[in-house]
């Protein structure tokens, strides 16, 4: 079994020695051709290595010549930037010394129109030369020295102002009426006084620079439709030496309801007593008025006693021939009759004495509530801002005043009817011992 195995083996090899004996000569070609091909290729890549060379080598040349042109661009710069810089220095030089007086000029300028801007902010003949606030406001925030036509320029704006105050102009501008609609309307410009339309005065509005129909207008509205009516002669016009300022006040104001209102409900309680007291005051005195001249009538003729008079009726007691022996219980007759008639005159004398000393009691509670909300704001807001506590401090004054207003002619009122009813009971009560001694003397009638 042991020479099996290399009989096999040789029995494999042959056919493989036979083939390599008859394909040595093609293999040989083979070596040949792929030597010659990778020949080929080996002097390709060298020509192109070579061209591939010369053309680096001719990029480097132009990047070298474009950087020697560049550094001498360069040179050439630099030199000219220091030629220029010192230039700029001697220009600079001779700027700073030749506009010394004009930079002092800037800063008037500049300081004249910014005064001017914050005077002129709020006139009224802003409405009439509208563009000249912003020409100011351009010429106060200029960085640069103004030009000879800015200076004209503002030079003119201040001779049309000045021109402008002395005269009576007639416009159209818009007008914001009190439901707050604008819309042009023909306006009145007196100076830089007041602002006219046919409605009343005008204040100038700044932030839309427009003008406001006046809410309260001053008196001698009548004036206004005579001045702004076309006339030959001269008329009669209330002005605001303040430029507006007065009319403005005016606006802040309050006026009696509003002072009332300030009062809140303790006011108008105080104002309710205070008129009632007065009404029932007055109708009082008319009262014990009709009732005196009543009475002077029935003292003009006692002979015809009448019962629409406290004295007729009082007198009607004893009648016109009393007896003698009665007289002490006429006297106590007499003595009802007057105290029936006393209570009539003295009605509503105690109601009238109650109110007058309510009143101020009145005025007095307001005057707690309202320093009451005060320390409240305080407590809630602090005592920063006074508009917070200027609603408690209202109320406290308003009522005592209110209180006080009230008392001081009810206690009058009273105190003119206490003695008008008091002098007509002396008089019931004089005519009627008058009468009894008449009786008791035997004497005739008395006037």
């Amino acid at each position: 079994m042991k020479w099996l195995a290399p009989l096999v083996l040789l029995c494999s090899l042959a056919p493989l020695a036979q083939a390599q004996a008859l394909d040595k000569d093609a293999l040989l070609q083979s070596i040949r051709d792929t030597r010659s091909a990778e020949l080929a290729a080996m002097q390709a890549r060298e020509q192109r290595f070579l061209r591939e060379r010369d053309q680096r080598q001719q990029r480097l040349n132009e990047m070298r010549t474009r950087l020697a042109q560049a550094q001498a661009r360069a040179d050439q710069l630099d030199a000219k930037f220091k030629t220029q810089s010192e230039q700029l220095a001697e220009l600079r030089a001779e700027l700073t010394a030749r506009s010394g007086n004009l930079g002092e000029l800037f800063g008037v300028v500049r300081q004249g129109a910014g005064d001017t801007l914050g005077q002129w902010q709020d006139s009224q003949l802003n409405s009439r030369f509208p563009e000249r606030r912003d020409e100011l406001e351009a010429l106060a925030q200029s960085t640069r020295i103004p030009s000879v036509e800015a200076l004209e320029q503002f030079w003119y704006r201040l001779q049309q102002d000045m021109t402008a105050s002395g005269e009576v102009a007639r416009i159209t501008a818009p007008v914001i009426d009190r439901q707050g609609h604008s819309a042009p309307a023909p306006v009145v410009l007196v100076g830089p006084f007041v602002a006219l339309s046919e409605q009343g005065y005008l204040l100038y509005q700044s932030e839309s620079n427009s003008l406001e129909l006046a809410a309260r207008q001053p008196s001698g509205n009548g004036l206004i439709a005579d001045f702004i009516a076309p006339r030959q002669a001269a008329a009669d016009l209330w002005i605001d030496p303040a430029r507006g300022q007065v009319i403005e006040q005016l606006q802040r104001t309050p006026d009696l309801l509003t002072r009332l209102a300030q009062g809140g409900i303790v006011g108008y309680v105080i104002v309710a007593l205070g008129v009632l007291g007065v009404l029932l005051a007055l109708a009082r005195l008319v009262w014990l008025h009709w009732v005196q001249r009543g009475v002077d009538r029935q003292i003009d003729d006692l002979n015809h006693l009448r019962h629409d008079n406290p004295l007729g009726r009082v007198l009607s007691v004893i009648g016109s021939n009393p007896r003698l022996e009665e007289l002490d219980t006429l006297e106590l007759k007499l003595d009802e009759a007057i105290l029936r008639e006393t209570p009539a005159l003295e009605r509503w004398q105690g109601m009238i004495k109650l109110l007058a000393a309510v009143a101020p009691l009145l005025g007095l509670l307001g005057t707690v509530t309202g320093m009451i909300a005060t320390f409240q704001a305080i407590t809630q807001y602090g005592s920063g801002d006074p508009k917070l506590m200027a609603d408690g401090i209202s109320q406290a004054l308003v009522t005592t005043v209110l209180g006080l207003l009230a008392a001081i002619p009810l206690l009058f009122l009273h105190t003119l009817v206490a003695a008008r009813s008091k002098a007509l009971i002396q008089l019931l009560e004089q005519q009627s011992a008058g009468l009894i001694a008449l009786h008791l003397g035997g004497g005739e009638s008395r006037d």
